[in-house]
Protein backbone atom coordinates (compact mmCIF):
# COMPACT_ATOMS: atom_id res chain seq x y z
CA UNK A 1 0.00 0.00 0.00
CA UNK A 2 0.91 3.55 -1.28
CA UNK A 3 -0.25 6.24 0.70
CA UNK A 4 -1.52 9.47 -0.95
CA UNK A 5 -0.27 12.74 -0.51
CA UNK A 6 -1.85 14.53 2.39
CA UNK A 7 -3.00 17.22 -0.26
CA UNK A 8 -4.95 14.32 -2.70
CA UNK A 9 -6.38 12.81 0.13
CA UNK A 10 -10.07 12.52 0.26
CA UNK A 11 -12.09 14.84 2.62
CA UNK A 12 -15.70 16.26 2.47
CA UNK A 13 -14.54 19.12 0.71
CA UNK A 14 -12.45 16.39 -1.62
CA UNK A 15 -14.53 13.84 -1.73
CA UNK A 16 -12.95 10.01 -2.94
CA UNK A 17 -15.13 10.38 -6.95
CA UNK A 18 -13.68 13.97 -7.53
CA UNK A 19 -10.30 14.01 -9.51
CA UNK A 20 -8.95 17.38 -8.35
CA UNK A 21 -6.94 17.61 -11.88
CA UNK A 22 -9.87 16.61 -13.50
CA UNK A 23 -11.74 19.43 -11.67
CA UNK A 24 -9.63 21.95 -12.20
CA UNK A 25 -9.30 21.50 -15.99
CA UNK A 26 -12.93 22.07 -16.68
CA UNK A 27 -13.20 24.93 -14.64
CA UNK A 28 -10.52 26.49 -16.64
CA UNK A 29 -12.01 25.25 -19.93
CA UNK A 30 -15.45 26.98 -18.42
CA UNK A 31 -13.87 29.89 -18.09
CA UNK A 32 -11.86 30.18 -21.73
CA UNK A 33 -15.42 29.51 -23.02
CA UNK A 34 -16.78 32.01 -21.53
CA UNK A 35 -14.14 34.85 -22.50
CA UNK A 36 -15.33 33.81 -25.50
CA UNK A 37 -18.26 35.95 -25.29
CA UNK A 38 -17.38 37.77 -22.72
CA UNK A 39 -14.98 40.11 -23.85
CA UNK A 40 -14.82 38.24 -26.73
CA UNK A 41 -17.84 38.48 -28.45
CA UNK A 42 -18.79 41.85 -26.79
CA UNK A 43 -15.20 43.16 -28.45
CA UNK A 44 -16.15 41.62 -32.01
CA UNK A 45 -19.99 42.60 -32.17
CA UNK A 46 -19.18 46.35 -31.32
CA UNK A 47 -16.18 46.76 -33.34
CA UNK A 48 -17.71 44.95 -36.87
CA UNK A 49 -20.41 47.19 -36.97
CA UNK A 50 -21.28 50.48 -37.85
CA UNK A 51 -20.26 53.16 -34.96
CA UNK A 52 -23.90 54.00 -34.41
CA UNK A 53 -24.40 50.58 -33.66
CA UNK A 54 -21.37 50.00 -31.60
CA UNK A 55 -23.15 50.19 -28.15
CA UNK A 56 -25.97 48.16 -28.88
CA UNK A 57 -24.46 45.56 -30.85
CA UNK A 58 -22.02 44.62 -27.83
CA UNK A 59 -24.76 45.22 -25.02
CA UNK A 60 -26.75 42.06 -26.53
CA UNK A 61 -24.11 40.20 -26.26
CA UNK A 62 -23.28 41.30 -23.02
CA UNK A 63 -27.17 41.26 -21.88
CA UNK A 64 -27.63 37.39 -23.26
CA UNK A 65 -24.94 36.09 -20.92
CA UNK A 66 -26.33 37.38 -17.59
CA UNK A 67 -29.98 36.44 -18.43
CA UNK A 68 -29.13 32.74 -20.13
CA UNK A 69 -27.35 32.24 -16.74
CA UNK A 70 -30.22 32.87 -14.41
CA UNK A 71 -32.78 30.83 -17.14
CA UNK A 72 -29.71 27.53 -17.14
CA UNK A 73 -29.15 27.56 -13.44
CA UNK A 74 -33.30 27.88 -13.13
CA UNK A 75 -34.49 25.38 -15.03
CA UNK A 76 -32.33 25.05 -18.08
CA UNK A 77 -29.45 22.65 -17.08
CA UNK A 78 -32.12 19.96 -16.12
CA UNK A 79 -34.24 20.25 -18.58
CA UNK A 80 -31.15 19.72 -20.64
CA UNK A 81 -29.44 16.92 -18.90
CA UNK A 82 -31.53 15.79 -16.02
CA UNK A 83 -34.45 13.59 -15.29
CA UNK A 84 -36.13 12.36 -18.87
CA UNK A 85 -39.55 13.95 -18.95
CA UNK A 86 -40.34 13.54 -22.84
CA UNK A 87 -37.84 11.59 -25.22
CA UNK A 88 -36.12 14.74 -26.13
CA UNK A 89 -36.71 16.86 -22.76
CA UNK A 90 -35.52 16.66 -19.21
CA UNK A 91 -37.56 17.78 -16.07
CA UNK A 92 -37.55 21.43 -15.49
CA UNK A 93 -35.80 21.81 -11.70
CA UNK A 94 -33.58 24.41 -9.55
CA UNK A 95 -30.23 23.74 -9.56
CA UNK A 96 -28.80 25.45 -7.06
CA UNK A 97 -29.17 23.62 -3.81
CA UNK A 98 -26.03 22.30 -2.04
CA UNK A 99 -27.68 18.64 -2.14
CA UNK A 100 -27.28 18.92 -6.22
CA UNK A 101 -24.27 20.90 -6.80
CA UNK A 102 -21.67 18.74 -4.55
CA UNK A 103 -23.12 15.38 -5.76
CA UNK A 104 -21.13 13.96 -8.59
CA UNK A 105 -21.82 15.20 -11.83
CA UNK A 106 -23.85 12.59 -14.60
CA UNK A 107 -20.00 12.33 -16.76
CA UNK A 108 -16.74 12.63 -15.43
CA UNK A 109 -15.37 12.97 -12.16
CA UNK A 110 -15.92 16.89 -11.28
CA UNK A 111 -19.12 17.55 -9.11
CA UNK A 112 -22.59 19.23 -10.69
CA UNK A 113 -21.48 22.49 -9.64
CA UNK A 114 -18.56 22.63 -12.54
CA UNK A 115 -20.88 20.74 -14.94
CA UNK A 116 -23.27 23.23 -13.97
CA UNK A 117 -21.19 25.81 -15.03
CA UNK A 118 -19.59 24.60 -17.90
CA UNK A 119 -22.79 23.90 -19.77
CA UNK A 120 -24.01 27.01 -19.25
CA UNK A 121 -21.37 28.52 -21.28
CA UNK A 122 -22.20 26.47 -24.17
CA UNK A 123 -25.83 27.81 -23.77
CA UNK A 124 -24.38 31.52 -23.17
CA UNK A 125 -22.10 31.21 -26.80
CA UNK A 126 -24.73 29.71 -28.89
CA UNK A 127 -27.93 32.51 -27.88
CA UNK A 128 -25.19 35.20 -28.12
CA UNK A 129 -23.96 33.74 -32.16
CA UNK A 130 -27.84 34.13 -32.86
CA UNK A 131 -27.66 37.72 -31.88
CA UNK A 132 -24.82 38.09 -34.20
CA UNK A 133 -27.74 37.67 -37.31
CA UNK A 134 -29.90 40.51 -35.44
CA UNK A 135 -27.64 43.32 -34.98
CA UNK A 136 -28.63 46.64 -36.05
CA UNK A 137 -32.48 46.49 -36.27
CA UNK A 138 -33.65 44.36 -33.46
CA UNK A 139 -35.84 45.82 -30.49
CA UNK A 140 -33.80 45.53 -27.03
CA UNK A 141 -36.52 44.94 -25.36
CA UNK A 142 -37.87 42.10 -27.67
CA UNK A 143 -34.25 40.55 -27.53
CA UNK A 144 -34.50 40.76 -23.37
CA UNK A 145 -37.81 38.48 -23.96
CA UNK A 146 -36.14 36.42 -26.96
CA UNK A 147 -33.22 35.01 -24.73
CA UNK A 148 -35.12 33.29 -22.34
CA UNK A 149 -37.90 31.84 -24.67
CA UNK A 150 -35.37 30.30 -27.26
CA UNK A 151 -33.56 29.27 -24.96
CA UNK A 152 -36.22 27.26 -22.93
CA UNK A 153 -37.82 26.04 -26.17
CA UNK A 154 -35.22 25.30 -28.23
CA UNK A 155 -31.51 25.06 -26.95
CA UNK A 156 -32.77 22.78 -24.01
CA UNK A 157 -34.27 20.57 -26.99
CA UNK A 158 -31.06 19.72 -28.43
CA UNK A 159 -29.00 19.57 -26.34
CA UNK A 160 -31.16 17.04 -24.33
CA UNK A 161 -31.35 14.86 -27.67
CA UNK A 162 -27.80 15.12 -28.70
CA UNK A 163 -25.64 15.26 -25.55
CA UNK A 164 -28.05 13.53 -22.10
CA UNK A 165 -27.32 9.83 -22.07
CA UNK A 166 -31.36 9.58 -21.96
CA UNK A 167 -31.50 11.44 -25.53
CA UNK A 168 -33.16 9.37 -28.17
CA UNK A 169 -30.34 10.99 -30.98
CA UNK A 170 -27.84 10.09 -28.00
CA UNK A 171 -28.67 6.35 -28.11
CA UNK A 172 -28.46 6.38 -31.85
CA UNK A 173 -25.22 7.03 -31.60
CA UNK A 174 -24.83 10.93 -32.80
CA UNK A 175 -21.15 12.09 -32.93
CA UNK A 176 -21.60 15.84 -31.36
CA UNK A 177 -18.13 16.35 -29.66
CA UNK A 178 -18.50 19.38 -28.87
CA UNK A 179 -21.53 21.63 -30.02
CA UNK A 180 -21.43 21.80 -34.25
CA UNK A 181 -24.73 20.73 -34.07
CA UNK A 182 -26.22 22.11 -30.58
CA UNK A 183 -24.49 25.09 -30.84
CA UNK A 184 -23.29 26.13 -34.11
CA UNK A 185 -26.02 24.71 -36.55
CA UNK A 186 -28.52 25.39 -34.17
CA UNK A 187 -27.32 29.40 -33.56
CA UNK A 188 -26.89 29.64 -37.65
CA UNK A 189 -30.35 28.61 -38.35
CA UNK A 190 -32.05 30.23 -35.26
CA UNK A 191 -30.54 33.33 -36.30
CA UNK A 192 -31.53 33.14 -39.87
CA UNK A 193 -34.43 32.22 -38.92
CA UNK A 194 -35.18 35.38 -36.58
CA UNK A 195 -33.87 37.62 -39.02
CA UNK A 196 -36.29 36.57 -41.56
CA UNK A 197 -38.97 37.62 -39.19
CA UNK A 198 -37.45 40.84 -37.63
CA UNK A 199 -36.82 42.36 -41.28
CA UNK A 200 -33.72 44.08 -42.83
CA UNK A 201 -31.63 47.17 -41.55
CA UNK A 202 -32.13 50.17 -42.31
CA UNK A 203 -31.48 50.17 -46.75
CA UNK A 204 -28.75 52.69 -45.85
CA UNK A 205 -26.84 50.12 -43.47
CA UNK A 206 -27.56 46.95 -45.59
CA UNK A 207 -25.75 49.15 -48.40
CA UNK A 208 -22.97 49.94 -46.46
CA UNK A 209 -21.85 48.76 -42.87
CA UNK A 210 -18.52 49.33 -41.86
CA UNK A 211 -16.54 48.25 -39.26
CA UNK A 212 -15.86 51.17 -37.23
CA UNK A 213 -12.95 49.64 -35.39
CA UNK A 214 -10.98 46.41 -37.51
CA UNK A 215 -8.17 46.42 -34.86
CA UNK A 216 -10.42 46.05 -31.73
CA UNK A 217 -12.53 43.14 -33.91
CA UNK A 218 -9.40 41.26 -34.58
CA UNK A 219 -8.73 41.19 -30.62
CA UNK A 220 -12.34 39.82 -30.40
CA UNK A 221 -11.55 37.59 -32.63
CA UNK A 222 -8.42 36.01 -31.08
CA UNK A 223 -10.19 35.52 -28.09
CA UNK A 224 -12.64 33.73 -30.02
CA UNK A 225 -9.89 31.11 -31.50
CA UNK A 226 -8.03 31.01 -28.24
CA UNK A 227 -11.16 30.70 -25.88
CA UNK A 228 -12.14 27.22 -28.23
CA UNK A 229 -9.19 25.55 -26.07
CA UNK A 230 -11.52 25.52 -23.80
CA UNK A 231 -14.51 24.89 -25.77
CA UNK A 232 -13.32 21.37 -27.61
CA UNK A 233 -10.54 20.70 -25.01
CA UNK A 234 -13.12 20.80 -22.06
CA UNK A 235 -15.50 18.20 -23.44
CA UNK A 236 -14.01 15.11 -22.58
CA UNK A 237 -14.51 16.26 -18.94
CA UNK A 238 -11.06 14.60 -17.28
CA UNK A 239 -7.41 15.45 -18.46
CA UNK A 240 -6.79 12.72 -21.31
CA UNK A 241 -4.98 12.71 -23.89
CA UNK A 242 -8.00 12.62 -26.00
CA UNK A 243 -8.86 16.54 -24.39
CA UNK A 244 -5.24 17.20 -26.29
CA UNK A 245 -5.60 15.79 -29.25
CA UNK A 246 -8.91 17.87 -29.70
CA UNK A 247 -7.10 20.95 -28.66
CA UNK A 248 -4.46 20.41 -31.13
CA UNK A 249 -7.06 19.43 -33.93
CA UNK A 250 -8.94 22.38 -33.02
CA UNK A 251 -5.94 24.85 -33.85
CA UNK A 252 -4.75 23.40 -37.13
CA UNK A 253 -7.97 22.90 -38.36
CA UNK A 254 -9.31 26.91 -37.77
CA UNK A 255 -5.14 27.70 -39.20
CA UNK A 256 -6.04 25.83 -42.40
CA UNK A 257 -9.34 27.00 -42.51
CA UNK A 258 -7.91 30.73 -42.54
CA UNK A 259 -5.36 30.45 -44.99
CA UNK A 260 -8.05 29.13 -47.37
CA UNK A 261 -10.80 31.84 -47.38
CA UNK A 262 -7.91 34.38 -47.56
CA UNK A 263 -5.76 32.19 -50.82
CA UNK A 264 -9.46 32.02 -52.01
CA UNK A 265 -9.95 36.20 -51.60
CA UNK A 266 -7.12 36.97 -52.93
CA UNK A 267 -7.40 35.04 -56.26
CA UNK A 268 -10.78 35.98 -56.96
CA UNK A 269 -10.66 39.75 -55.60
CA UNK A 270 -7.27 40.34 -55.50
CA UNK A 271 -6.87 41.81 -52.20
CA UNK A 272 -6.21 39.81 -48.31
CA UNK A 273 -9.62 40.42 -46.31
CA UNK A 274 -9.08 40.92 -42.73
CA UNK A 275 -12.90 40.56 -42.69
CA UNK A 276 -12.55 37.47 -44.62
CA UNK A 277 -9.83 36.26 -42.78
CA UNK A 278 -11.85 36.40 -39.85
CA UNK A 279 -14.60 34.62 -41.29
CA UNK A 280 -12.46 32.04 -42.50
CA UNK A 281 -11.04 31.84 -38.91
CA UNK A 282 -14.62 31.24 -37.45
CA UNK A 283 -15.69 28.24 -40.09
CA UNK A 284 -12.85 26.13 -39.29
CA UNK A 285 -13.65 26.22 -35.49
CA UNK A 286 -17.37 25.90 -36.50
CA UNK A 287 -16.65 22.74 -38.82
CA UNK A 288 -13.89 20.94 -36.13
CA UNK A 289 -16.01 21.31 -33.38
CA UNK A 290 -18.30 17.89 -34.06
CA UNK A 291 -14.82 16.09 -34.70
CA UNK A 292 -12.28 17.68 -32.86
CA UNK A 293 -11.17 14.05 -30.60
CA UNK A 294 -12.45 11.44 -33.22
CA UNK A 295 -10.41 12.45 -36.19
CA UNK A 296 -6.88 12.30 -36.81
CA UNK A 297 -4.64 15.45 -37.54
CA UNK A 298 -4.22 14.72 -41.02
CA UNK A 299 -7.91 14.90 -41.33
CA UNK A 300 -8.44 18.14 -39.25
CA UNK A 301 -6.25 19.36 -42.08
CA UNK A 302 -8.75 18.20 -44.61
CA UNK A 303 -12.18 19.90 -42.73
CA UNK A 304 -9.88 22.97 -42.81
CA UNK A 305 -9.38 23.07 -46.38
CA UNK A 306 -12.82 22.08 -46.62
CA UNK A 307 -14.73 24.59 -43.97
CA UNK A 308 -12.39 27.32 -45.66
CA UNK A 309 -14.05 26.91 -49.37
CA UNK A 310 -17.39 25.93 -49.08
CA UNK A 311 -18.71 28.37 -46.30
CA UNK A 312 -16.39 30.59 -49.03
CA UNK A 313 -18.08 29.51 -51.87
CA UNK A 314 -22.04 29.63 -50.37
CA UNK A 315 -21.59 33.27 -48.81
CA UNK A 316 -19.90 34.82 -51.77
CA UNK A 317 -21.14 32.82 -54.93
CA UNK A 318 -24.52 31.29 -53.58
CA UNK A 319 -25.58 34.25 -51.43
CA UNK A 320 -26.04 36.21 -54.77
CA UNK A 321 -28.19 33.83 -56.94
CA UNK A 322 -30.51 32.51 -53.97
CA UNK A 323 -33.59 34.21 -53.66
CA UNK A 324 -34.42 33.86 -50.27
CA UNK A 325 -30.51 34.29 -48.96
CA UNK A 326 -31.12 37.69 -50.85
CA UNK A 327 -34.16 38.81 -48.72
CA UNK A 328 -33.02 38.02 -46.02
CA UNK A 329 -30.47 40.35 -43.93
CA UNK A 330 -28.27 38.20 -41.93
CA UNK A 331 -25.71 40.90 -40.08
CA UNK A 332 -22.60 38.48 -39.35
CA UNK A 333 -23.64 35.58 -42.14
CA UNK A 334 -24.01 33.23 -39.16
CA UNK A 335 -26.20 31.42 -41.54
CA UNK A 336 -23.12 30.64 -43.77
CA UNK A 337 -20.05 30.91 -40.91
CA UNK A 338 -22.31 28.62 -38.48
CA UNK A 339 -24.84 26.75 -40.24
CA UNK A 340 -23.49 25.74 -43.41
CA UNK A 341 -19.90 25.15 -41.39
CA UNK A 342 -21.64 22.98 -38.60
CA UNK A 343 -23.77 21.11 -40.96
CA UNK A 344 -20.36 20.30 -42.87
CA UNK A 345 -18.28 19.55 -39.66
CA UNK A 346 -21.19 17.13 -39.41
CA UNK A 347 -21.18 15.04 -41.91
CA UNK A 348 -17.63 15.29 -42.19
CA UNK A 349 -17.33 13.42 -39.08
CA UNK A 350 -19.58 10.96 -39.92
CA UNK A 351 -16.94 10.54 -42.62
CA UNK A 352 -13.50 10.75 -40.60
CA UNK A 353 -14.47 9.31 -37.06
CA UNK A 354 -11.38 7.17 -36.33
CA UNK A 355 -13.01 3.98 -34.44
CA UNK A 356 -10.43 3.79 -31.70
CA UNK A 357 -10.48 8.01 -30.69
CA UNK A 358 -14.05 7.37 -30.14
CA UNK A 359 -13.70 4.62 -28.18
CA UNK A 360 -11.54 6.52 -26.37
CA UNK A 361 -14.15 9.71 -26.28
CA UNK A 362 -17.61 7.71 -25.52
CA UNK A 363 -15.63 4.52 -23.07
CA UNK A 364 -17.28 1.93 -25.45
CA UNK A 365 -16.38 -1.07 -27.44
CA UNK A 366 -19.50 -0.91 -29.59
CA UNK A 367 -18.67 -0.99 -33.05
CA UNK A 368 -22.11 -0.47 -34.45
CA UNK A 369 -21.61 2.90 -33.49
CA UNK A 370 -18.86 5.74 -34.30
CA UNK A 371 -17.72 4.49 -37.02
CA UNK A 372 -16.55 6.71 -40.04
CA UNK A 373 -18.12 5.85 -43.41
CA UNK A 374 -14.53 5.74 -44.92
CA UNK A 375 -13.10 3.51 -41.81
CA UNK A 376 -16.29 1.54 -42.42
CA UNK A 377 -14.83 0.26 -46.16
CA UNK A 378 -11.59 0.09 -44.52
CA UNK A 379 -12.38 -2.49 -41.78
CA UNK A 380 -15.31 -3.96 -43.76
CA UNK A 381 -17.68 -2.58 -41.22
CA UNK A 382 -19.17 -0.68 -44.03
CA UNK A 383 -22.84 -0.91 -42.52
CA UNK A 384 -21.77 0.54 -39.19
CA UNK A 385 -19.95 3.55 -41.36
CA UNK A 386 -23.40 4.02 -43.13
CA UNK A 387 -25.48 4.42 -39.91
CA UNK A 388 -22.65 6.94 -38.40
CA UNK A 389 -23.59 9.00 -41.37
CA UNK A 390 -27.03 8.39 -41.89
CA UNK A 391 -27.25 9.43 -38.16
CA UNK A 392 -25.15 12.66 -38.41
CA UNK A 393 -27.58 13.85 -41.10
CA UNK A 394 -30.96 12.59 -38.91
CA UNK A 395 -29.69 14.99 -37.00
CA UNK A 396 -28.86 18.45 -39.29
CA UNK A 397 -32.52 17.48 -40.00
CA UNK A 398 -33.94 17.49 -37.00
CA UNK A 399 -32.16 20.89 -35.89
CA UNK A 400 -33.10 22.50 -38.39
CA UNK A 401 -36.45 21.80 -37.51
CA UNK A 402 -36.61 22.27 -34.51
CA UNK A 403 -34.98 25.97 -35.04
CA UNK A 404 -37.28 27.09 -37.80
CA UNK A 405 -40.45 25.80 -35.80
CA UNK A 406 -39.12 27.27 -32.25
CA UNK A 407 -37.64 29.89 -33.22
CA UNK A 408 -40.95 31.30 -35.66
CA UNK A 409 -42.83 30.67 -33.01
CA UNK A 410 -40.95 32.55 -30.41
CA UNK A 411 -40.92 35.26 -32.47
CA UNK A 412 -44.61 35.71 -33.56
CA UNK A 413 -45.53 35.24 -29.17
CA UNK A 414 -42.79 38.44 -28.86
CA UNK A 415 -44.43 40.60 -31.78
CA UNK A 416 -47.93 40.11 -29.66
CA UNK A 417 -46.39 42.05 -27.32
CA UNK A 418 -43.69 44.29 -28.73
CA UNK A 419 -42.44 44.99 -31.96
CA UNK A 420 -39.50 42.89 -32.91
CA UNK A 421 -37.95 45.99 -35.07
CA UNK A 422 -36.81 49.03 -33.80
CA UNK A 423 -39.20 52.37 -35.65
CA UNK A 424 -37.30 53.95 -38.53
CA UNK A 425 -36.38 57.17 -37.17
CA UNK A 426 -34.45 55.04 -34.41
CA UNK A 427 -32.82 53.06 -37.27
CA UNK A 428 -31.52 56.17 -38.22
CA UNK A 429 -29.90 57.04 -35.14
CA UNK A 430 -28.61 54.26 -33.25
CA UNK A 431 -27.25 54.23 -30.00
CA UNK A 432 -28.15 57.56 -29.09
CA UNK A 433 -31.89 56.64 -29.36
CA UNK A 434 -31.84 53.12 -28.49
CA UNK A 435 -29.82 53.58 -25.33
CA UNK A 436 -29.07 57.30 -25.10
CA UNK A 437 -25.22 56.50 -25.06
CA UNK A 438 -22.69 56.39 -27.94
CA UNK A 439 -19.41 54.02 -27.62
CA UNK A 440 -17.18 57.21 -29.18
CA UNK A 441 -17.78 60.88 -27.98
CA UNK A 442 -16.45 63.18 -30.94
CA UNK A 443 -14.86 65.71 -28.48
CA UNK A 444 -13.10 64.55 -25.63
CA UNK A 445 -15.46 63.73 -22.97
CA UNK A 446 -18.45 64.32 -24.84
CA UNK A 447 -18.39 67.73 -25.28
CA UNK A 448 -19.44 70.49 -28.27
CA UNK A 449 -17.39 73.29 -28.82
CA UNK A 450 -19.79 76.67 -29.07
CA UNK A 451 -17.69 79.66 -30.59
CA UNK A 452 -20.23 81.66 -29.33
CA UNK A 453 -19.47 81.27 -25.96
CA UNK A 454 -15.78 80.39 -27.04
CA UNK A 455 -16.34 77.61 -24.22
CA UNK A 456 -16.90 73.98 -23.74
CA UNK A 457 -20.32 73.46 -23.29
CA UNK A 458 -22.69 70.16 -22.64
CA UNK A 459 -24.69 69.34 -25.86
CA UNK A 460 -27.99 70.49 -24.49
CA UNK A 461 -26.60 73.89 -23.90
CA UNK A 462 -25.67 74.57 -27.32
CA UNK A 463 -28.34 76.82 -28.86
CA UNK A 464 -30.30 75.96 -31.79
CA UNK A 465 -30.10 77.30 -35.46
CA UNK A 466 -31.54 80.77 -35.67
CA UNK A 467 -33.88 80.34 -38.20
CA UNK A 468 -35.30 77.05 -40.13
CA UNK A 469 -33.49 77.27 -43.29
CA UNK A 470 -29.59 77.68 -41.48
CA UNK A 471 -28.23 80.78 -41.40
CA UNK A 472 -24.87 80.36 -43.11
CA UNK A 473 -23.27 84.04 -42.93
CA UNK A 474 -23.86 83.64 -39.23
CA UNK A 475 -22.08 80.54 -39.04
CA UNK A 476 -19.15 81.35 -41.05
CA UNK A 477 -18.26 84.84 -39.06
CA UNK A 478 -18.85 82.43 -35.87
CA UNK A 479 -16.17 80.14 -37.30
CA UNK A 480 -13.43 82.78 -38.24
CA UNK A 481 -14.00 84.52 -34.85
CA UNK A 482 -13.57 81.15 -33.27
CA UNK A 483 -10.81 80.32 -34.92
CA UNK A 484 -9.06 83.38 -34.35
CA UNK A 485 -9.33 83.02 -30.69
CA UNK A 486 -8.06 79.72 -30.54
CA UNK A 487 -5.04 81.05 -32.48
CA UNK A 488 -4.46 83.70 -29.82
CA UNK A 489 -5.01 80.89 -26.94
CA UNK A 490 -8.17 80.06 -25.01
CA UNK A 491 -10.05 77.59 -22.90
CA UNK A 492 -9.02 74.27 -25.48
CA UNK A 493 -5.44 75.10 -25.47
CA UNK A 494 -4.71 72.66 -22.89
CA UNK A 495 -5.74 69.84 -25.33
CA UNK A 496 -2.85 69.67 -27.04
CA UNK A 497 -1.88 69.77 -30.69
CA UNK A 498 -1.76 65.90 -31.12
CA UNK A 499 -5.18 65.59 -29.33
CA UNK A 500 -6.69 68.45 -31.83
CA UNK A 501 -5.10 66.26 -34.46
CA UNK A 502 -6.99 63.51 -33.74
CA UNK A 503 -10.54 65.27 -33.51
CA UNK A 504 -9.83 66.86 -36.80
CA UNK A 505 -9.38 63.64 -38.78
CA UNK A 506 -11.90 62.43 -36.71
CA UNK A 507 -14.32 65.55 -38.04
CA UNK A 508 -12.75 65.03 -41.78
CA UNK A 509 -14.61 61.23 -41.52
CA UNK A 510 -17.96 62.60 -40.45
CA UNK A 511 -17.62 65.31 -43.30
CA UNK A 512 -16.71 62.67 -45.81
CA UNK A 513 -19.73 60.64 -44.83
CA UNK A 514 -21.88 63.31 -44.93
CA UNK A 515 -20.93 64.01 -48.67
CA UNK A 516 -21.72 60.67 -49.51
CA UNK A 517 -25.32 61.02 -47.81
CA UNK A 518 -25.84 64.45 -49.94
CA UNK A 519 -24.52 61.90 -52.80
CA UNK A 520 -27.69 59.47 -52.10
CA UNK A 521 -29.85 62.71 -51.50
CA UNK A 522 -28.98 64.22 -55.37
CA UNK A 523 -30.49 60.92 -56.60
CA UNK A 524 -33.83 61.25 -54.64
CA UNK A 525 -36.72 63.34 -57.19
CA UNK A 526 -37.58 65.42 -54.63
CA UNK A 527 -35.08 66.32 -52.88
CA UNK A 528 -35.51 69.03 -50.65
CA UNK A 529 -33.42 72.44 -52.03
CA UNK A 530 -31.71 73.07 -49.02
CA UNK A 531 -29.44 69.73 -49.85
CA UNK A 532 -28.07 71.38 -52.70
CA UNK A 533 -27.46 74.37 -50.74
CA UNK A 534 -25.28 71.93 -48.49
CA UNK A 535 -23.33 70.35 -50.74
CA UNK A 536 -22.30 73.57 -52.45
CA UNK A 537 -21.43 75.32 -49.03
CA UNK A 538 -19.37 71.41 -47.97
CA UNK A 539 -17.48 71.44 -50.79
CA UNK A 540 -16.39 75.15 -51.05
CA UNK A 541 -14.86 74.52 -47.05
CA UNK A 542 -11.17 74.10 -47.25
CA UNK A 543 -8.78 71.43 -46.04
CA UNK A 544 -9.74 70.85 -41.97
CA UNK A 545 -6.36 69.84 -41.19
CA UNK A 546 -4.70 73.30 -42.38
CA UNK A 547 -3.36 75.06 -39.50
CA UNK A 548 -3.08 72.13 -37.14
CA UNK A 549 -0.66 73.59 -34.95
CA UNK A 550 -2.96 76.23 -33.94
CA UNK A 551 -5.94 73.51 -33.46
CA UNK A 552 -8.59 76.09 -35.64
CA UNK A 553 -12.40 74.84 -34.21
CA UNK A 554 -15.09 74.80 -36.99
CA UNK A 555 -18.62 75.00 -35.77
CA UNK A 556 -19.88 74.17 -38.81
CA UNK A 557 -18.59 70.32 -37.67
CA UNK A 558 -20.15 70.76 -34.96
CA UNK A 559 -23.58 70.98 -34.88
CA UNK A 560 -26.43 68.45 -36.07
CA UNK A 561 -29.20 70.36 -37.98
CA UNK A 562 -32.46 68.14 -38.83
CA UNK A 563 -33.68 69.77 -41.85
CA UNK A 564 -36.64 69.89 -43.73
CA UNK A 565 -38.37 66.32 -45.11
CA UNK A 566 -40.12 66.86 -48.09
CA UNK A 567 -43.03 64.12 -49.23
CA UNK A 568 -40.43 61.81 -49.79
CA UNK A 569 -39.26 61.16 -46.60
CA UNK A 570 -35.60 62.54 -47.32
CA UNK A 571 -33.55 63.61 -44.29
CA UNK A 572 -30.72 66.35 -44.53
CA UNK A 573 -28.42 65.55 -41.35
CA UNK A 574 -26.33 68.55 -41.41
CA UNK A 575 -22.98 68.85 -39.31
Amino acid sequence: MVSLPENLLPDEASPGWMSKGDNTWQLTAATLVGLQSVPGLVILYGSIVKKKWAVNSAFMAFYAFAAVLVCWVGWGHEMSFGEKLLPFLGRPRFVLGQGFLLKQAFLGQIPNASMVYFQFVFAALTMILIGGALLGRMSFQAWMLFVPLWVTFSYTVCAFSMWCPEGWLSKLGIIDYSGGFVVHLASGVAGFTAAYWVGPRASKDKQRFPPNNLLLMLAGAGLLWMGWTGFNGGDPYTVSADASLAVLNTHVCTATSLLTWLLLDIIFFGKPSVIGATQGMITGLVCITPAAGVVQGWAAIIIGMMGGSIPWYTMMILHREIKLLKQVDDTMAVFHTHAVAGSLGGILTGLFAEPKLSRLFYDTDDWQHFTGLFYGFQTGRVAAGFHQLGVQLLGIVFVVLLNVIATSVVCLLIQLVVPLRLAEDVLQTGDDAVHGEEAYALWGDGEKYSSKYNSVHAVDEVPPPTSGLFSWSLMESETASSMEEHRVGGPSDNRGKHRILAELKGLEQELKSLEEELEELEKTENASTICAELQSHVESISDPLLPVTNGPINVLWDRWFEGPQDTQGCRCLIL
